[in-house]
Order: structure tokens, then C-alpha cells, then sequence
């Protein structure tokens, strides 16, 4: 049998009826606390990167979610055009910049 059958079956104050409000009132605090602690965090930094995303221009060191370190040469609506080491151009997905970097290797060149 599994915790919740067990959880629900159990006796409300010896034997007394409004076990079903007790269980409601657990699934509230713990649908709370799943949003306080799970969901409210992760809607707040999907803002922040979608904030990042907005603010990119020309010129910013970038580094994608797959690894490859850029500066940026060129911005669409949604789409980047980076330039790599080598003089090499890669067009990517603005979904794809994960964060921004100092750049001091990509000076050097």
C-alpha cells in the first residue's frame, strides 16, 4: 500500500469526523511550500535570463550553453552571429548564450 492510501486512512482526532480539512490543509502547506521554494525561484531566473538575453550587443563576450566561448559580431531578432577563435563566424540561437565572460583570452588574438 502506498504512504498516501495510508495517510488518508488514517484517524482524524480519535475516531472523530474532519479528517478530510486536516488533509486539505496538508496539501495547501505543501503546494506553498513547492511554490516559495521550487517554482517562484525558477519564474524569477527565467526572467533574469531572458533580461541577459535582451541586453546583449555587439562586441560582449559570450559563452553558450554547449561550451564555445565568442564575441558577439552581429544581433537578429533571434538569432547571434559570434566570431570564434580563428577568425571564425557561428551563427546560434539567443536561447543558446548562457553567460557572459571576461574575454581576456579572445583579446589576446
Amino acid at each position: 500500500m502506498n504512504i498516501l492510501g495510508i495517510l488518508l486512512m488514517a484517524p482524524a482526532e480519535g475516531g472523530k469526523g474532519g479528517g478530510g480539512l486536516q488533509t486539505l490543509l496538508m496539501f495547501g502547506l505543501i503546494f506553498v511550500v513547492f511554490y516559495f521554494f521550487m517554482i517562484r525561484p525558477q519564474v524569477k531566473k527565467q526572467k533574469e535570463q531572458k533580461k541577459f538575453r535582451e541586453a546583449l550587443k555587439k562586441g560582449d563576450n559570450i559563452v553558450t550553453i554547449g561550451g564555445i566561448h565568442g564575441k558577439i559580431a552581429e544581433i537578429q531578432e533571434n538569432t547571434v552571429t559570434i566570431e570564434v577563435e580563428g577568425g571564425n563566424r557561428l551563427k546560434i540561437e539567443k536561447s543558446a548564450i548562457a553567460q557572459e565572460f571576461s574575454g581576456e583570452e579572445m583579446e589576446k588574438k
